[in-house]
């Protein structure tokens, strides 16, 4: 009998963690039996690459940084072509605690996409300000493109079925934002069912925060034109074949 989780793929996105992706991947291997743990490692200047090997993770190492989005290209890919059925995001930072993850698969069996929402009933992660405006209007209106109650749609932790793999390995976003609010849109309007499960977000363990609080503002912006510009794409554009 195969290990449990022997088809899922966890893909860990890391720029500059030497500090941290060492005991997360170390982590996830223990809590989460049979899963392959691949890091992306997005033109890190420091040891990351040589750490994550170390703790027994396939490292995939690229030569510049391409954000988020790009890293997880790289790993939907490795996971198509090398027969995972799930890839389950998971951030090197350890804000993300691997223990929830087979919670996060089991809601697989009824949707393609699962979010770890930050915002439903677990933890006491908070957010305040114009950051916080702009994910509560995010959350209305992906909710309704997604036709499901989303509170937190741009959380980092997510788990892709076998159809979402397929999908994002050919179209996974690279802007900014995409790797959240786009791949949303883009699994909603491919016609694949998205659901979130309550999860509580941990402080990191190493590195600098994504977002300086200072740019809020800033954020509240962006945010919006990243979803005003994946609405205007056309929903054929994301045809994928079966696998």
């Amino acid at each position: 009998m195969p290990p449990r989780h022997a088809r899922t793929l966890i893909v860990m996105p890391a720029f500059n963690e030497a500090a941290s992706v060492g005991d997360v991947v170390r982590e996830v291997l223990a809590k989460v039996p049979g899963v392959e743990v691949l890091v992306v490692d997005d033109g890190s200047k420091d040891a990351t690459s040589r750490v994550a090997r170390e703790a027994g993770a396939l490292v995939a190492t690229l030569p510049f940084n391409l954000g988020v989005g790009g890293a997880m290209q790289v790993g939907f890919k490795y996971a198509l072509e090398n027969g995972f059925d799930n890839v389950v995001q998971v951030d090197a930072d350890g804000q993300h605690d691997p223990a929830n993850v087979p919670i996060l698969l089991a809601a697989l069996a009824e949707a393609d996409i699962v979010l770890g929402a930050r915002f439903a009933g677990e933890g006491d992660y908070a957010v305040r300000g114009p950051r916080r405006w702009a994910m509560v209007s995010l959350a209305v209106i992906l909710s309704r493109v997604a036709h499901t109650k989303l509170t937190d749609t741009t959380s980092g932790f997510k788990a892709s079925g076998p159809k979402a793999v397929a999908l994002f390995a050919e179209h996974y976003p690279a802007e900014y934002l995409g790797d959240t609010i786009e791949s949303l849109v883009i699994a909603a309007r491919a016609g694949q069912v998205i659901r979130q499960v309550p999860v509580a977000m941990r402080e990191r363990a190493g590195g600098v925060p994504s977002h300086n609080p200072f740019k809020a503002a800033a954020y509240l912006g962006r945010a919006g034109i990243a979803l005003v510009f994946a609405l205007m794409r056309p929903a054929s554009t994301y045809f994928v074949g079966e696998r």
